[in-house]
């Protein structure tokens, strides 16, 4: 290593000990276990997007070309709304829950308290960078905080990335939340929602190409539809293509950019692969300069190529097809299991299956993305789709140690429970364990023997 590189290396390093040592410091204080302090943070957020809320938007439109619009509802917006649930919400999620123990166990009571990990390290993405950090860097810095130990570790990316968090928490038993994302399936059932299919082709063309062009962990991957229908469905997407993006996307000021000539470069290698080149049937064009890759559909790409077994993060759309929908079951349960599932179906038993033979984070059906928004339900991935939970009160829960708390009495004792050992306490415990007390009421009182 250059010397030039090996003294920024040990800058940084001690830069994030320094951090760390203040963390630590802070915590251990009990400063920020107060609701009242945690209310203020809150709020403090709350009020610094609203102040910033043009700049922040200037910036994500200088860095991804996302339109501001698009920057309030997936970012702006979103982290005000999540920041004002749980501002709302503290005092009810941090109360004690109280706990209903067995009539064994009277007079004891039981609560479950919840506190929270402590020292945090949030590995963040660049897709959705609106958030608050303390440093900002690389692998090389994420390579230095992943050698200290952390009372909790919280990774949005790829399986890839996730592996090497997970490795490194295991070296010191830390808690992980990995949000993984995948190649996430839309099944369209166009039998059962014939009548609806503008609304079906707006929402997927919304879901693939309207939010960070496709680079995001819950975009539509590829669609799943039978062959008959397959045309008809290219058909409707052109012209909603056109009429989110005009006859030239590149200059809309509607499509975000791809983040960086490496991710653009691996969309180009995808998308070159002759095989796949030779099944596009809309779009397909790149501009390296501007990191533009317009959007595009792929018609029955090879199973086995690269962009149908890696997440494709990208403007891009496979559409497979299959001699019938239910078939659609079969090929998800195939791959890895995704961050969500999506399906427009009115066929109730195609929904019993899917959610009853497939395995994902979430699904969704009629609609794409809107799981994300939802507080109210848990967000986050199964297997390869990561690991962990969180949005609303499940990120209070994802942060948050459930401690729980047992009080006895000493008011009285019970002989049963301790040694020399005898049939009479045998049938007692067995019958405790069994909450038969009405016959341990007997075994006490000796009107019966024997009681099994």
């Amino acid at each position: 290593m250059k010397r030039v590189e090996r003294e920024a290396m040990e800058a940084m390093k001690e830069t994030v000990d320094q951090s760390l040592r203040e963390m630590r410091e802070t915590f251990a204080s009990g400063r920020t276990r107060s609701v009242k302090w945690r209310k203020a943070q809150l709020g403090a957020i709350i009020e610094m997007v609203k102040d910033n809320e043009e700049k922040m938007s200037d910036v994500l439109f200088q860095d991804l070309g996302k339109h501001s619009t698009e920057a309030f509802r997936d970012e702006l917006g979103f982290v005000m709304r999540s920041a004002t649930t749980a501002l709302n919400c503290l005092d009810k999620w941090v109360v004690p829950k109280k706990s209903n123990l067995p009539l064994l166990f009277y007079p004891a009571t039981g609560k479950v308290i919840s506190e929270p990990y402590g020292t945090v390290l949030v590995l963040s993405s660049w897709n959705f960078p609106i958030s608050i950090k303390v440093i900002e860097g690389g692998p090389d810095v994420a390579t230095i905080l992943l050698q200290h130990q952390w009372d909790k570790i919280f990774f949005t990316g790829s399986p890839k990335i996730g592996k090497i968090i997970m490795a490194a928490a295991a070296e010191h038993l830390t808690p992980v939340t990995l949000e993984l994302g995948g190649k996430c399936p839309t099944i369209i059932d166009h039998h059962s929602v014939s009548k609806d299919m503008k609304s079906v082709v707006k929402r997927i063309s919304g879901g693939k190409w309207g939010s960070c062009s496709g680079q995001a962990c819950i975009s539509v991957d590829y669609v799943l539809v039978e062959q008959s229908f397959a045309s008809t469905l290219i058909d409707m997407l052109k012209p909603v293509i056109r009429s989110f993006f005009g006859e030239n996307p590149k200059e809309s000021g509607c499509l975000a950019r791809i983040v960086t000539k490496k991710h653009f470069q691996r969309l180009s290698r995808l998308l070159n692969d002759p095989r796949v080149k030779a099944s596009i049937v809309y779009g397909g064009s790149m501009d390296e300069e501007k990191l533009y890759v317009e959007p595009t559909i792929l018609l029955d790409p090879p199973l086995d190529s690269e962009i149908m077994n890696e997440e494709i993060f990208g403007p891009i759309l496979p559409i497979i097809t299959l001699r019938d929908i239910q078939e659609s079951i079969g090929f998800i349960k195939s791959k890895p299991k995704p961050l969500a599932i999506y399906a427009f179906t009115k066929d109730e038993n195609l929904k019993t299956r899917i959610l009853s033979e497939t395995s994902s984070g979430s699904v969704t059906f009629n609609d794409l993305m809107i799981q994300y928004m939802c507080d109210a339900l848990p967000f986050g991935g199964v297997g390869q789709s990561g690991i962990g939970r969180y949005h609303g009160k499940y990120s209070f829960e994802c942060f948050s140690h459930e401690k729980a708390i047992m009080e006895g009495s000493l008011a009285m004792d019970l002989e049963a429970r301790y040694p020399p050992w005898n049939n009479f306490k045998l049938n007692f415990i067995r019958l405790a364990f069994r909450e038969a007390y009405f016959k341990l009421v007997l075994l006490m009182l000796g009107l019966t023997k024997g009681v099994r």
